[in-house]
């Protein structure tokens, strides 16, 4: 049973999809999980809601010590897993470690296994990958997909010539409030060609001010708010107010905005990381790389939508744009 979207890509990319009973209501890729028995809902309406609206909601619920998601229980007794896949790393991102056990002790067995995936960097991620593969006695196919992953982000690294010109570059993983975004995804920017100008490797992403922004000058801005798909993305982008200041940002002066499906390939720590590791070169670098996919990433003209008022965060979290305002 996989109760985090990460870890149900990671079961089915070994080979695992027929032994997967259950999943979260997140749980979208790849497509041959559909009609999966879903375990888990949130408890915030997030229909029509914004993003500052998401994180008000969040931070409420958070704030009284209440959960931001249900967990089905009498599923959960019913399908009798031999093993749940939960996290501890963020309350937000999915049902926490400490609601799984809790269910887990009143209705499973005690042989069940309850495993809690916690990686906070590009490595780790992999070494999470290996780590599902010896639970699931699929360790000789794990390394295999870990080699692969590694190959590309290698093939990537080997085509940036010495002394290239690295943009600086802010992920902003949540557009109201705005946050930096953390723990895997600097090394994402840095295998790509590029610096990102908050550097918060293996830390939790955290919000940052307007004047943090602007004192760092990016010369690329990634708009990859947690849990939202590339058209979420640019439709959020059109209703958030710019900050003062926004406009003097260099990548907003040479339209260097670009808005990436970030549930895809930011968000959740799996094999598709890597694919956003391809999708930041080609947008660092499309002189090596070619353009990206528009599939994947759009540039949002001198930072706006088309005819948009106006993209950027107000000063003042991978899959459907669920309403959990996610902090990778």
């Amino acid at each position: 049973m996989s109760l985090l979207p990460s870890a149900t890509e990671i079961v089915c990319a070994l080979g695992l999809r027929d032994s997967l009973v259950g999943v979260t209501h997140e749980c979208d890729h790849p497509r041959e999980i559909r009609g999966t028995t879903v375990l888990t809902a949130s408890r915030i309406p997030g229909e029509g809601l914004t993003s500052a609206e998401i994180d008000h909601a969040v931070a409420g619920r958070l704030s009284g010590h209440q959960s931001l998601y249900h967990l089905d229980a009498a599923g959960l007794r019913e399908l009798r897993p031999d093993l749940v896949l939960t996290q501890e790393l963020c309350d937000v991102c999915a049902v926490s470690y400490a609601e799984v056990q809790r269910a887990a002790a009143r209705v499973l067995d005690a042989g069940t296994r309850v495993v809690s995936l916690e990686p906070t960097t590009l490595d780790e991620v992999f070494g999470t990958i290996e780590l599902v593969g010896t639970l699931t006695d699929r360790s000789a196919r794990a390394r295999e997909l870990v080699a692969s992953l590694r190959g590309r982000v290698d093939a990537v690294r080997s085509r940036l010539p010495d002394g290239i010109s690295r943009p600086r570059v802010w992920v902003c993983e949540w557009l109201e409030p705005p946050y930096a975004a953390g723990h895997w995804v600097p090394a994402q920017v840095e295998a790509a060609g590029g610096q990102e100008v908050f550097q918060r490797t293996g830390l939790p992403s955290t919000r940052v001010l307007p004047e943090e922004i602007i004192t760092r000058a990016p010369e690329v801005v990634i708009l990859a708010p947690c849990g939202f798909r590339l058209d979420e993305v640019e439709r959020e982008a059109v209703r958030v107010s710019p900050f003062p200041g926004w406009d003097r940002l260099p990548a907003v002066r040479e339209g260097r905005v670009w808005a990436v499906d970030a549930s895809s390939y930011v968000s959740r720590p799996g094999p598709r990381l890597v694919g956003g590791v391809e999708i930041l070169a080609r947008i660092f670098h499309p002189e090596i790389f070619g353009s990206p996919d528009p599939g994947t990433a759009r540039r949002l003209a001198r930072g706006t939508p088309g005819s948009a008022r106006g993209v950027g965060p107000r000063a003042g979290s991978v899959d459907d744009p669920s309403p959990n305002a996610g902090r990778s």
